[in-house]
């Protein structure tokens, strides 16, 4: 039987982080267009606080993933879950989705800017590629949520019809397929819509600004995913980039710059990462901004790779 660890420092650190996390999206969603839209529409630009920390969010969530939050695993998921819903994705998509990254990157089914001569014409590959990478990622964590709210027959036709060898979805599948795990997938998505079908009808005519809210978040979330491995060398999953940031703001971000300790030591808080770093003698690989903008050089050849 589970037994409830004491609370550390780590625990309330990460409880007060938590508590912020969703009294901000809760400001975004529902008191801003409640009580000061409606007095001054310039009160709007205080979107831009929660769109800034979209990478430290999603690095919260994401220490939830890895059950790094808290010494109580009741409380680590259930932090997690309301966090996704507020991010706008079930909470085991989500999660599923990122354990499986750990597993296949730099397969086959993990390298998205990896650009294989005849499978696909160059200029759909750049189309997809730059899509992904400008929002199309969140965009499907999105839908993805939503399409999980199909009867369970078309959900299984969706998913052939999207699975190839060059992704995860096939392997996702078989995760949020099971009974318990589709049906909290599927409550959660519920709740998705809710929150965000409310919020938007609070947002009323200023709704464009909930919208231009959302397509930060979408487009932070989606630039961050692959700038730790573009370009790196293929079938090595636990390799990916150190990128230097000045120490307040790794901090600000939890560290998630330290990608690939995280990689090396997927199951450690992120408040660890950096003795962990200094400790290894690893050094960084890149700068954060530069590693971030390396990205738009687009899809890189196979054939690359075989040559290095």
């Amino acid at each position: 039987m589970y037994q409830r660890q004491p609370t550390t420092q780590r625990d309330v650190i990460n409880l007060l982080l938590g508590l912020f996390f969703i009294g901000l999206q809760l400001f975004q969603l529902f008191a801003l267009p409640t009580w000061l839209l409606p007095q001054n529409p310039a009160w709007g630009w205080w979107l831009l606080f929660p769109a800034v920390l979209t990478t430290s969010w999603w690095a919260f969530i994401h220490e939830s993933i890895h059950g790094c939050l808290f010494s109580n695993r009741h409380l680590n998921r259930m932090a997690g879950r309301i966090n996704a819903i507020l991010f706008g994705s079930p909470y085991d998509l989500l999660r599923w989705g990122h354990l499986l990254h750990h597993a296949y990157s730099r397969t086959e089914r993990e390298r998205p800017e990896v650009y294989m001569p005849g499978s696909v014409s160059m200029a759909w590959c750049k189309l997809t590629y730059y899509f992904r990478l400008l929002g199309g990622l969140y965009l499907f964590e999105v839908l993805g949520g939503m399409l999980l709210l199909l009867p369970k027959p078309l959900l299984k036709i969706a998913i052939h019809t999207i699975s190839r060898p060059d992704n995860v979805v096939e392997l996702l599948s078989d995760k949020i397929l099971m009974p318990r795990t589709l049906a909290i997938a599927r409550i959660e998505a519920i709740c998705i819509l809710l929150v965000y079908g409310v919020a938007f009808s609070l947002y009323g005519e200023f709704a464009w600004i909930l919208i231009i809210a959302l397509l930060a978040r979408g487009g932070l979330i989606s630039l961050v995913d692959n700038m730790f491995h573009y370009a790196t060398p293929l079938e090595q999953g636990r390799y990916a980039h150190n990128l230097y940031l000045p120490v307040w703001w790794s901090r600000f971000i939890l560290h998630f710059n330290l990608h690939g300790i995280h990689h090396l030591h997927p199951n450690v808080s992120c408040w660890q990462l950096p003795n962990l770093h200094a400790e290894s003698g690893h050094q960084y690989q890149g700068r954060w901004m530069q590693a971030m903008a390396a990205q738009f050089k687009g899809p890189v050849a196979f054939d690359q790779f075989k040559e290095d």
